[in-house]
């Protein structure tokens, strides 16, 4: 029963947070958005401490079980880990903990967590690794389904599906992605929760939390005739039969092993003494200095944590219209809310859930070495509208902090930029001023241009760099091809106009 019920919720959960990365509508956002707030690492970097209270509480009194209904990337393997054994029961054995390299990757996690090099923790946090994977492979596939309906109701005259844009956001990003699903999968159909229980930091912290559990699985070794048959169906690899003995910082609470005992030998309860005396994987020793490694490395998290707080393609049916390049930007541009480009390094994990929910096709990872998966703005698609506020209503971590269309209608992201070369006024001769028209901001006039006093020579555009707040409308559509002939310049750290 307890292993049905956990997954039950574990597919509930995996479905839900899966609808927030491929609803390109919007109505997951507002119904599940708070899936995304309640994963762990998320939690603890958008310093939320009710959530980080909350899932440590549940970690004491039932163990390792966001592992197994809350955190997706674990949901997943345990999806691989099942279609492993239908092709080859009791696959899994008991292995020693790895506790050294366990605790090694966890203090490099931290380490370049504080020192704002987002690389490693973007490649490492379970969450981001599952929005990358959902991103890249599920919504593309969401749009086709949708598109083909939409195909489907334009054919029978109905408008109740309307077609979206496909188009691959990062090329980087997806090599990511597909490295990690591979790698994964691999692991998951092998060897069960390997990836869990050795490098996934997540589960390190919650593993050092779940030794002391109040309920956990317990042997009775009065009733075991060790079968082994625990032990080979533990995805955690945890169980060591021989011995009757579990690593409770390795359990992920599944339940698995309580149903395929034929002797009711294990029973999920109350932690007893002598459960107690048989938790220990190691030497005492051993896990003195794991515990004080542990404390050291939490003690270091939450301080540094604490202190960082679709597209026309012809014009007319006629001419083919060439593709926007992007710009040479000196600075890249980040979202509204991101405050800048220290607070967006520091507390992005690339999870891709704010460039899923980008309804203009602005947001899309980053390639460059300081920033990379990162979310930035580029305006060949579309542009970053003041009245829309998804990024930040999304971002579970805090990397984007919510901000009002109020407020993002005066914070400054960049400055337009204006290329004289590039300008259909001056190298076609005909009249535009599209930029002007277009800028909410208002930041844009049309002057004359030639000498001081000269009035009619052809009109060209002035950007008030005080007002301008980066939103890109200029350079979305700006006519000329394929360079706009102005361009948004980020800044550094945004400021209020």
């Amino acid at each position: 029963m307890l292993k049905r019920i956990r997954q039950v919720v574990a597919v509930v959960s995996i479905v839900l947070v899966t609808l927030l990365f491929v609803d390109f509508t919007g109505t997951a956002l507002g119904l599940f958005g708070w899936m995304a707030k309640i994963q762990f690492l998320p939690a603890v970097l958008a310093l939320n401490v009710g959530v980080v209270v909350a899932l440590v509480v549940l970690t004491l009194i039932f163990g390792r079980l966001y592992c197994s209904v809350i955190c997706p990337l674990g949901i997943m393997q345990d999806g691989f880990g099942f279609l492993g054994k239908k092709s080859r029961k009791n696959r899994y054995s008991y292995s020693a903990p790895k506790n050294v390299l366990r605790y090694t990757v966890l203090v490099i996690f931290v380490a370049t967590l504080v020192a704002g090099v987002s690389l490693i923790p973007a490649l490492l946090a379970p969450y981001s690794a599952y929005g990358r994977i959902a991103q890249s492979f599920l919504a593309p596939a969401w749009g086709w389904a949708n598109n083909l309906l939409a195909r489907w109701a334009e054919a029978h005259d109905s408008f109740a599906f309307y077609r979206t844009d496909l188009w691959m956001r990062g090329a980087l990003t997806f090599g990511v992605a597909a490295a990690t699903l591979v790698i994964l999968a691999v692991l998951a159909w092998r060897n069960g929760r390997t990836y869990c229980n050795t490098i996934c930091p997540v589960g390190t912290v919650l593993g050092f939390l779940s030794r002391f559990s109040l309920l956990r699985p317990v042997i009775d070794t009065s009733k075991c005739n060790s079968c082994g048959l625990c032990a080979r169906n533990c995805k955690g690899a945890c169980i060591d039969s021989r011995e009757h003995r579990i690593d409770y910082s390795r359990c992920v609470a599944c339940f698995d092993c309580i149903g395929k005992c034929h002797k009711g030998a294990i029973s999920y309860g109350l932690r007893r003494a002598k459960a107690e005396a048989s938790a220990a994987p190691g030497p005492q020793a051993a896990a003195d200095s794991g515990r004080r490694m542990f404390m050291g490395v939490a003690a270091t998290f939450a301080a540094a944590a604490t202190l960082r707080a679709e597209e026309k393609t012809v014009d007319g049916g006629l001419a083919a219209i060439e593709d926007k390049k992007v710009p040479a930007r000196k600075r890249r541009i980040v979202p509204a809310g991101a405050q800048g480009h220290r607070h967006l390094a520091q507390h992005c994990t690339a999870c891709q859930l704010c460039v899923a929910v980008c309804p203009n096709g602005v947001l899309r990872p980053s390639t460059g070495a300081d920033s990379l998966m990162q979310p930035v703005a580029s305006y060949e698609r579309g542009y970053c509208r003041p009245e829309c506020t998804r990024c930040s209503e999304v971002c579970p971590t805090g990397a984007i902090r919510p901000v009002t269309v109020e407020e993002k209608s005066s914070i400054q992201t960049g400055h337009a930029v204006w290329v004289k070369d590039n300008c259909i006024v001056l190298t076609d001769g005909v009249a535009c001023g599209n930029c002007a028209r277009h800028c909410p901001a208002g930041a844009i006039t049309m002057v004359a241009y030639g000498p001081e006093g000269n009035e009619d020579g052809p009109k060209v555009p002035a950007v008030n760099t005080e007002r301008c707040i980066g939103c890109g409308a200029c350079e979305n559509l700006c006519p000329a091809r394929p360079f706009s002939a102005i361009y948004v310049e980020g800044h550094e750290n945004h400021r209020i106009i």
